[in-house]
């Protein structure tokens, strides 16, 4: 179940728990409603925790620096052309 599946059980639940005033035999609707809405808020806990367990930052990898040859400075001497 999804985000909105439980946003969904969430308004469900308050409806029947805040808004309805309807007596049916052998069904407590208020007791149904809280029932909704914590199996809802259970269902958000659990999806939030997941989706923040699938965004680990992972670090770059890191690269090798290789350091270059630089040329020495020419003197004359060093380069075996020198007079």
């Amino acid at each position: 179940m999804g985000l909105g599946g439980c946003i969904i059980l969430i308004a469900a639940g308050a409806i029947l728990t805040f808004a309805t005033d309807w007596e049916m035999k052998g069904v407590n609707l208020d007791l149904v409603g809280i029932i909704l809405m914590i199996v809802g808020l259970i269902g958000v806990s659990t999806f939030s925790s997941i989706a923040r367990r699938r965004r680990v930052m992972v670090p770059p990898p890191t690269t090798t620096v290789v350091e270059e040859d630089r040329h020495r400075p020419r003197d004359g001497y060093s380069d075996g052309y020198g007079v």
